[in-house]
């Protein structure tokens, strides 16, 4: 049975230096726990030969690292300039209203987690919406409410 430390020094090999397998193994480790928690981090760390703190440094400066839980839905808000000309303070506003949660923050059931992010690389398509990593295309705010209810599966 192959363990996590096996898979991420396999990863590590087909790199000149550990620090750059990083990011794969960072993602690997989310995968398996959901979020990069402590322990994670150190797992990460040991696999490589690196530190928590240098992996938790990394892992924070991206937005696709959780460092903290999330729920069963991940709703990402794209905030960058093309976006917030074309309203996306206004999704925003919607969203945190609909989910009665602020950005970064979870719902009390768990389900789902909002977020605003830097940018989501649409900027022809703005506002950009992701919901589960798909993107969602010159979104408006009096769309969130049918989003949430799709998300929420009523």
């Amino acid at each position: 049975m192959t363990t996590f430390t096996d898979e991420v020094r396999e990863i590590a090999a087909r790199f000149p230096d550990p620090r750059s397998a990083t990011l794969p193994a960072l993602r690997l480790a989310q995968q398996r726990h959901g979020w990069l928690s402590a322990d994670a981090l150190r797992e990460v760390a040991d696999a490589l030969g690196l530190t928590p703190a240098y992996c938790k440094a990394v892992a924070s400066f991206y937005d696709m690292y959780h460092l903290e839980p999330v729920g069963e839905h991940l709703v990402e808000v794209c905030t960058n300039l093309s976006c917030a000309l074309v309203g996306a303070q206004q999704v925003v506003e919607a969203f945190e209203h609909e989910l009665g949660v602020r950005a970064g923050e979870t719902t009390d059931d768990g389900q789902v987690t909002f977020r605003t992010v830097e940018c989501l690389g649409g900027y022809g398509y703005a506002t950009v919406v992701a919901v589960e990593n798909r993107y969602r295309q010159h979104v408006k705010a009096d769309a969130v409410p049918g989003i949430v209810e799709e998300i929420r599966g009523r």
